[in-house]
């Protein structure tokens, strides 16, 4: 309907694209990036398989590596927490600046009364 609409009121092709379906797809783009970003910020499996060097660690590698080191003995769970709160503070940081985009693509299906 929109685009039907700038079509109509005379807005070119690229007129159309940028100033009505971007706005649109906006929201969407902005969650699609939230969910990669999360996807590869929390990747466990190929880091530690294709990484062979331990200075070239990511955060989640390194926190199965304390595990690890800890078995048989006492784990040091302080420094295991810290390590997590360090992984998720990137993640609550990106859905604070992208919880408006979330809403707004919730809220763009609404119908208004």
């Amino acid at each position: 309907e929109l685009i039907e609409a700038a079509r109509v009121d005379g807005c070119s092709m690229i007129r159309t694209f940028w100033t009505v379906a971007v706005p649109a797809a906006r929201p969407a783009m902005a969650i699609l990036g939230l969910f990669t970003f999360m996807q590869v910020w929390t990747d466990f499996m190929w880091p530690l398989v294709s990484l062979s060097s331990p200075s070239k660690q990511t955060l989640q590698t390194a926190l199965q590596e304390l595990q690890i080191a800890g078995q048989g003995q006492t784990v040091d769970f302080s420094l295991m927490q810290a390590g997590t709160t360090l992984a998720t503070i990137p993640l609550l940081i990106l859905f604070v600046l992208t919880g408006r985009q979330l809403v707004a693509g919730i809220m763009q299906g609404a119908v208004k009364g």
